[in-house]
């Protein structure tokens, strides 16, 4: 039983997913995608760091990246959201291949500050280019044209838009993570060197990861610009690479579904405590540090090893 129980809490996750898309107001429905958006943003980046053991303090980066090409490709090249989605994700691609031939060469708090500089790079680009970017205004009027034929401008119709992206991230992160490439990534993580000598190339498969995970952050992006019908260059802020590091924590760095129940619960406390008080990055924090020194593997870790401990106790008292 245990082992078809994460298809039946993925499936039963599907069904609440589409209830809400079908029956739920406005708001319900925004809070739910800003949830999916930043799963797709956590999931890719816990490929990176969960699977790989590479922390990043610059992905803000490439979800910027992904956010800018598609609201670019929108103004002045074609108002198709589909070919800027694509744009979109193209550019992070390139963003995260150039950032990544460097970065991949160190490991640890090497690697975490060659991000970190990298980002705030791309930050201030962003921020000085007016001509092109917007400067501190960003870019305004991304439209939702419709996609293949169907109208996507109401949030009720572009909902399933990102449900669809939400779905497909999820099954090509499970895909990677189960694949042999998906364990070479967790070999480099346990030991780098080991791996090295087994003949494999730790740096390009350094990339490879680190280039899926910026491809995600890109994504979630276009959605992201989408969604709110603008962009800004706070979006490459290496204080938003802090949320899939948090989001990750909270959930569960060595599960599957941490980033996901990690960004329920980073987007739905927030909303709750900002409605409270004004100083709500404080109590922020304090609920967050009781959750991460609290529940050691994240929730979704700490769950886990309950359940194994209540499979175990279970079968003892079953042979008895």
């Amino acid at each position: 039983m245990g082992r078809y129980l994460p298809y039946l809490a993925f499936g039963l996750l599907a069904l609440v997913l589409v209830g809400i898309g079908l029956f739920a107001d406005r708001f319900v429905l925004y809070l739910t995608m800003r949830v999916m958006l930043l799963s797709i943003f956590a999931l890719g980046y816990n490929l990176l760091l969960g699977r790989t053991g590479l922390l990043s303090f610059g992905h803000a980066a490439f979800y910027a990246a992904g956010a800018y090409g598609m609201a670019l490709f929108y103004l002045h090249v074609s108002s198709d959201p589909l070919l800027g989605i694509l744009a979109g994700v193209g550019l992070a691609v390139f963003t995260a291949l150039l950032i990544g031939f460097f970065c991949v060469r160190h490991t640890e708090i090497y690697f975490a500050m060659l991000t970190l500089a990298f980002g705030m790079m791309v930050f201030s680009l962003i921020w000085n280019l007016r001509e092109i970017t917007g400067g501190d205004d960003g870019l305004v009027g991304i439209g939702r044209s419709p996609m293949l034929g169907f109208s996507i401008a109401k949030d009720s119709q572009f909902y399933f838009v990102v449900l669809f992206f939400f779905a497909l991230t999820v099954w090509v992160i499970h895909r990677i993570r189960s694949s042999a490439f998906g364990l070479v990534l967790a070999g480099i993580s346990e030991n780098h060197q080991r791996a090295s000598f087994a003949g494999l190339s730790v740096k390009r498969c350094r990339l490879a990861a680190f280039v899926i995970s910026g491809a995600f952050a890109g994504l979630a992006g276009s959605l992201g610009a989408m969604l709110e019908s603008n962009t800004d260059p706070f979006s490459a802020h290496w204080t938003h690479s802090a949320e899939p590091v948090l989001v990750s924590l909270i959930g569960g760095l060595q599960t599957f579904s941490g980033p996901i129940v990690g960004s329920v619960i980073f987007v739905v406390m927030r909303e709750i405590i900002e409605r409270f008080t004004q100083n709500w990055m404080l109590w922020f924090g304090l609920i967050l540090l009781v959750i991460i020194m609290g529940f050691r593997g994240g929730a979704m870790g700490s769950t886990e090893r309950y359940l194994a401990r209540f499979g175990r106790k279970y079968r003892e008292e079953g042979s008895s």
